[in-house]
């Protein structure tokens, strides 16, 4: 079997000294089998230019209408077998991550419609956050793995992009199509994916509000009305409200996440 080659995409407008990290991070990785696909929408900051020469970067640079469609534009761009997406301000947890995650996908080398997810490390909190190590509709409707902790396989991608109608969880409406309608194989690997920075566009007080929306909305594509009332029931009695609010507390983030660890484990 050849090496397994990845697609890193970052996207980026005037992001100055953060791109010149997120570009040394990857660089670091150990496992060498890898793309660096630069999505810039036309910085005027000087920080593509600054970036050093790289035989596995390739810059595009074209105006987009934010950072879903200049994600869509990059997975045009994508050589590798599975592609990955890592933010300005985000990081890879260790230098060995490609390597463990390219030993991981060795043992399902063979099929077309996969996403290899880990958990992340939240910056703001500095907690380990565990992904469900077993997807199914409940867990669609609840809770996705962080996108910084996923890699899909081209093929996939190339199916169907993000939806830009959707402002901020155009990223959840893709996993769920990729679930449901792409008979995507989710696969869980125990692994450190990324050190997440957390507190971006998606996290404002309107933005928050706007995703409760489109999550409504999105569900709705994907699941049954009885489905719908039946999560959305077991919701509300496990307090999901209140696990949210304890989840993002830094003084009770720790014991909450490890009770979560705990319970992915059983």
């Amino acid at each position: 079997m050849g090496q397994i080659k990845f697609s890193i995409v970052v996207v980026c407008l005037n992001e100055g000294e953060r791109l010149k990290a997120a570009i040394e991070n990857i660089q670091q990785q150990t496992y060498g089998g890898y793309e660096i696909i630069i999505k810039d929408g036309l910085s005027n900051d000087g920080s593509v230019e600054a970036l050093p020469a790289d035989e596995r970067i390739r810059v595009y640079r074209r105006r987009d209408t934010g950072i879903y469609d200049a994600m869509n534009q990059a997975i045009e761009e994508v050589k590798g077998d599975y592609v990955y997406f890592l933010n300005c301000g985000d990081s890879f947890y260790s230098e060995d991550v490609l390597r463990k995650v390219a030993e991981q996908i060795e043992e399902y080398q063979g099929r077309k419609n996969v996403i290899f997810y880990g958990d992340i490390k939240e910056k703001i909190t500095g907690e380990r956050v565990s992904s469900n190590p077993c997807m199914n509709a409940f867990g669609c409707y609840r809770n996705v793995p962080c996108h910084q902790a996923c890699f899909y396989s081209a093929e996939l991608m190339r199916q169907k992009g993000f939806d830009l109608k959707y402002l901020v969880r155009a990223d959840y409406e893709h996993f769920l199509w990729c679930f449901f309608e792409g008979k995507a194989d989710t696969v869980y690997m125990p692994i450190l994916i990324a050190d997440y920075e957390g507190g971006g566009f998606s996290e404002t007080k309107e933005n928050r509000k706007r995703s409760e929306i489109e999550h409504r909305e999105i569900v709705k594509k994907y699941m049954s009305d009885g489905q719908i009332l039946k999560y959305r029931t077991l919701m509300i009695l496990s307090l999901a409200s209140l696990r949210t609010w304890i989840s993002r507390n830094k003084v009770t983030a720790h014991i909450y996440n490890k009770l979560k660890a705990l319970v992915y484990k059983r």
